[in-house]
């Protein structure tokens, strides 16, 4: 997996899928769950995707789901949301720095190219929305968690797009 600026993931998708756009994978990683969504194939739209549980010893699995999600929903890049703290001082920020060093040491994944973005607050708001609906504990963690992924990789996309278009 290599790491690119957020703008250059956009003009490098742009680039070399000019007949066939790949999409991307929005992550919201947290301690026990990560939750995903992907975008549409114009990459303008967010939807939510799943939420897989997150466990030291399943990441070789992990990386297994995520080569069937690349062939699957025509992946080209990864988008994590991470708390910005450029010093990878929050827990949270470590906690998807050393998610992504995991995921490259199984090989799996080799030219994936990945960004992150903010995710500061994405939860909370996810959970103010869903406050008047009344769903399992199960249900709203899951709910929140693809939620989440939804709003960090919207954000993206409205970035993106507006700056290149």
């Amino acid at each position: 997996m290599r790491y690119l600026k957020p703008l250059s993931l956009f003009q490098d998708l742009l680039e070399s899928n000019a007949k066939k756009r790949g999409r991307l994978l929005g992550l919201d990683v947290g301690e026990r769950y990560v939750g995903l969504a992907v975008s549409d194939r114009q990459n303008r739209i967010a939807s939510p995707l799943s939420v897989i549980l997150r466990k030291k010893t399943n990441i070789p699995i992990i990386a297994d789901d995520f080569q069937t999600l690349i062939s699957e929903q025509s992946l080209a890049g990864f988008v994590f949301g991470c708390p910005f703290d450029r010093q990878w001082s929050a827990s949270s920020a470590l906690q998807i720095k050393i998610f992504i060093d995991e995921l490259c040491k199984t090989n799996k994944l080799e030219g994936l190219k990945y960004t992150f973005w903010d995710e500061r607050f994405t939860s909370k708001n996810v959970e103010l929305l869903l406050k008047p609906i009344t769903l399992h504990p199960i249900e709203t963690k899951a709910v929140i968690d693809k939620l989440s992924a939804v709003s960090i990789l919207q954000g993206y996309l409205d970035y993106v797009n507006r700056k290149l278009n």
